[in-house]
Formats: C-alpha cells, structure tokens, sequence
C-alpha cells in the first residue's frame, strides 16, 4: 500500500480523534436541482460555478450507474477547469461497478494519471484533506495491490473513515453505503446490505431529491423479506431521476420483489422508452434487447401478457439484427454483440419457460454466437427443457449431454460468483424432468430436491428467476403429477416465498388445492390470479381455468 494512503489513514485517525472535521470554507456548494436527475449537495474546490455544476451532474448521473454519461460529464468538468482533482476522482469512480463485481483497471489507472504519474503526485494536487481523502480512497481499486476482494475490503475501511470524519458530508455517507454493499462481490451479504440501507435512509430523510439515496436504500432491501421497508424509496426515485434509464428500472427491483407486477410493467416500459429515446438522440441503434427489455418481458407473463411478450422477444431479435448490419464494421459492433448474445437467450428462455409453449416460435429461434457461459447454458437448458415436456426424449437427453459438457469445461466467473450454482440447478432441473418423463420419479424427485437444497443455500439474487425455472415450482409440478397435492401445495408455496406473486406458481398452488380437496384455499389462490391477470390475454388458458373455478365455487 502506497505512502500516499497511509498518511490518508493517519490524518483520519487523527481526525477522529480530535473531533469531526467541517467542510473546508472555501469549497463550493451546490444545491441546486439538475434538470431530471435529482438533487446533489457535494461541494468542492471548483473554481468556478459552471466546473461545479458539471461535476454535480456527472456525480448525479454516477449515483444513478449511468456510467458512461458519468464519465463524459466529469471529463466536460475538467474541461472547464484543468487539474479539478474531485472531477478526476469522479471519471475514475466511473470504472468501478461494484454491485455488478465489475472493475476496469485500465480505465481507473489512465483516469487517476490526468493528475500526475504517482498516488503521491495527485494526491499533492488536492485543495483541501477530505478531497485528499476521496482521492486517496479510490487510488486503492487501481492501486494493483492485492487481488480486487482485497482491494474492495480496503476501500470499504477507507470510505467508512471518510464517512466518519465528515459526517455532515452526504455524498461521504453514499459512497460509504455503497462501498458495504459491494464489498461482499456481487453476493448479497444481508447485514451490510441493510447497513446501506439505514445510511442511506438517513440521508433520503435529509434530502429525498438525492438519486444516490433512494437507489442505495432499494439496493439494500431488493429482496423478499425487505423490500417493504424500501417502498418509499421506489415510489420516489423514478420522479427524482425522470430521465435516468436505472433510476425508472431500479425501482422495480422492490415491485418484483413484492409481486407487484403493474408497477413492474410501469416502470420498465418508462425505463426502455427513456433508453431508447437516449439512443435515438445520440445517434446509436435501437437495441429492444437488455436488462431492462427482459424485466418487462418477465413482468408481461406475470400480468398474463403472453402476446405482448413473445412480441417483445421477437423484436430483440429484429432490432439485434438490424442494429448489427448498422454497425458492421464500426466502433461498438462487438459491444453491441455482446449484450445482443447475451440478452436474446435469457428472453427466449423467459418465454419458454412462462408461456409453456414447448414447440412454438421462441423454442425454434435461432441463436446468436455466444461467449457467455450462462447465456449457453440457459439455452441448452430450456431447449432440452422444452423437448422433455413435449416427449422429445432424445433431444432433451443431447442437450443435457451437451450442458454437461459445458458446465465441465466451465472457469469462474470473477464477475458472477454464483455462476457455478446456477449451473448445476440447470443441470439438475433437465435430468430430473428427463427422468421423470421415462418413469423414474423418485430419482426425479430427489434430483429436483437437490436443486432446491442447491438454491436455498445461495444468497438470494434479486430480480426475475436465474435458474429460469425456480426448482420448488418444478418440485410442486412433479409432486402434482405424482399424485401427492399437499407436498405439491408445500413446493408451490416454498417457491413464493422467494418468487411472491409468481403467476406459475400460484397456479400450481391452485391446481394442488383443488386436488387436496381445499376449495376454499382454492378459490382464493384463483381470486389472486385474476386480479393480477386484469389485463391479461382474453383466452389465456390459465385465467379461463381461473373463472370456470371461481364460477362453479360461487354457483356451489
């Protein structure tokens, strides 16, 4: 660790020791609303109000993971003033995605070196100690020293001595948060993940026009068991940020997690036209692919949409395609690639495994090269998935062979920790519904109970399922089939705690009810149902299932 970071670390402990440290007089403030991204109050040593507003756009659209524009406004902020230490910071910020597990070493380094060749040089050019410190903190992520959990555990013990002696710095306490959330490498570690939380609530309190706030506290409880506790951060952060692509999605990392599926919807449609009104402004192709594009694909099954969401599948492929022959050839064509191979299998799989359509268009779609091991697992997955279930043994038996394979040449991932689980729930999920199909149920069932167990001791991921077809539903299914309804009933229900409101799940908990001889149980799974699918296709078979149950329990 270099000289430059130990004499940060000794002025903290004396900081701390002789009291809190007030913000340098002479540092510029701003608390001035930035014109649909929020609200931010991070003085610095700018020179000038324009250099300052810059920046606080720049740290706005940082807070929002909004990267790329990050790094363009913060290098428009050095622009306006040369060697604008907290600009520099910013644009190396830019390279580290900690709740993605992603670093860009390169990019931080060649950022950092815009103030001079060493830690010591830059950090001799910051104004003021907490500068000093900011700038001294993210030195370490690009610092080489150790490997990046190492690194991440430092900076973490760096941005909470930076929070501690300047407690009234709100942007100090984000980064803190944000810095507890993604120490643990892209698996959520539940303690700190509330820990960012209650920072980031705090600082919500003292300005909820924040973006960082709001999204910082979503990303701390976007899970089953909390997101109640983050409601009033998603009904929020979607109004602070208006024109912030994440800021419209982030908030459904909580709607999903509670099963609120037209809130869902809302949010990504609002979060694809901003993206795609975004590209169309800077003159890219519009891509109808993406992370954002997926969620409301996921959220239109949920809703009983299949029609609207096998559209949505089949416009990424056209849009992928079109946007290929647009770039052939120039800058971005293989990045561009990359997320179309990446996001079109997961889409494709969604609707395979959602609208149980087992021989239909997305089973048939051709796939692009991939590179990525998850996007050719979960394709051979749901292609051996969907032979099993329409009686195409041999197919689903090569697919298995061929995931097999796969996942025995498969490396870690650096980037996806929990790659390695969700490789082997695919691999168990598809052997167990093969067995199942050629009669050998117990070795099914206690393949899929294997899966579970596999699930259950992972962290818990947020958003729709990665192993793509949860195993406690597939339990519940193969225990329905089996004749076994209050085992059924159990699967289904252990799949909802962790999926809540899950259309396929509810259904089959129904099914189970009806089966076990619990009409009422029944009855008010099916009432469920049909409020969520109030919008859903007219003849969707699990809806007219729904009303034809419903009537004949109101008739009895």
């Amino acid at each position: 660790m270099g000289n430059a970071y130990r004499s940060a670390m000794l002025w903290f402990l004396i900081t701390i020791g002789l009291g809190i440290a007030p913000l340098a007089a002479h540092e510029v403030e701003g608390h001035a609303p930035t014109a649909g991204l929020g609200t931010v109050e991070f003085p610095t040593s700018a020179k000038s109000a324009q250099a300052q507003a810059a920046f606080e756009r720049a740290a706005l659209l940082l807070h929002l993971f909004e990267y790329e524009d990050a790094a363009l406004a913060f290098v428009e902020a050095q622009s306006l003033q040369p060697d604008f230490v907290m600009a520099v910071w910013g644009e190396a910020m830019t390279h580290n995605h900690p709740l993605w597990n992603q670093l860009d070493e390169e990019a931080g380094r060649k950022a950092l070196a815009k103030l001079g060749n060493t830690p010591a040089e830059r950090s001799a050019k910051a104004a003021t100690e907490r500068e000093r410190a900011y700038l001294e903190a993210v030195e370490i992520l690009y610092s080489g020293e150790g490997d990046k959990p190492s690194r991440d555990a430092r900076y973490y013990e760096a941005m909470k001595a930076l929070a501690e002696a300047w407690p009234e710095d709100n942007e100090a306490q984000l980064f803190y948060a944000l810095a507890l959330e993604g120490r643990s490498q892209g698996v959520r570690n539940v303690p700190d993940y509330l820990r960012a939380a209650e920072i980031s609530k705090r600082v919500f309190a003292k300005n909820p026009l924040n973006p960082g706030a709001a999204h910082y506290w979503i990303h701390g409880m976007d899970d089953p068991e909390h997101a109640n506790g983050a409601i009033e951060a998603a009904r929020a952060l979607s109004k602070i940020a208006p024109d912030a692509g994440h800021a419209q999605h982030m908030t459904s990392h909580i709607f999903i997690a509670l099963g609120l599926w037209d809130d869902l919807v809302q949010a990504n449609e609002e979060a694809t036209r901003v993206v795609y009104a975004h590209a169309r402004a800077t003159g890219k192709p519009v891509l109808r692919c993406g992370h954002y594009s997926e969620w409301l694909e996921y959220g239109y099954f949920q809703q009983g949409r299949y029609l609207e969401a096998g559209q949505m599948l089949l416009s990424c492929e056209k849009t992928g395609k079109a946007a290929l022959a647009e770039l052939k050839g120039k800058a971005g064509e293989a990045r561009l690639a990359e997320r179309y191979a990446g996001s079109l299998p997961t889409m494709r799989a969604t609707a395979i495994i959602e609208s149980g359509d087992w021989d239909g268009a997305a089973v048939k779609l051709a796939m692009p090269e991939m590179q990525d091991v998850y996007a050719q697992a979960e394709t051979l997955f749901v292609s051996g998935y969907a032979a099993a279930q329409r009686g195409d043994l041999d197919a689903a038996e090569s697919a298995l062979a061929s995931l097999e394979k796969l996942i025995a040449s498969s490396q870690p991932d650096p980037e996806f920790l929990a790659l390695p689980g969700y490789l082997d729930i695919f691999r168990d999920n598809l052997t167990a519904l093969i067995a199942f199909k050629r009669g050998k149920h117990e070795v099914a069932l206690a393949r899929v109970r294997a899966a579970v167990e596999r699930l259950q001791g992972m962290a818990f991921d947020f958003g729709p399922p990665p192993s793509v077809k949860p195993p406690q539903e597939l339990l519940g299914e193969l225990l329905l089939a089996r004749d076994k309804p209050d085992e059924a009933a159990a699967a289904f229900s252990a799949s909802l705690e962790m999926a809540p409101l899950r259309a396929l799940s509810l259904l089959g908990l129904a099914r189970a009810q009806v089966a076990g001889g619990y009409a009422e149980a029944a009855a008010k799974t099916y009432s469920k149902l049909v409020a969520i699918w109030h919008s859903a296709d007219p003849q969707l078979p699990g809806l007219l299932e729904a009303r034809a149950f419903l009537s004949r329990h109101d008739a009895g």
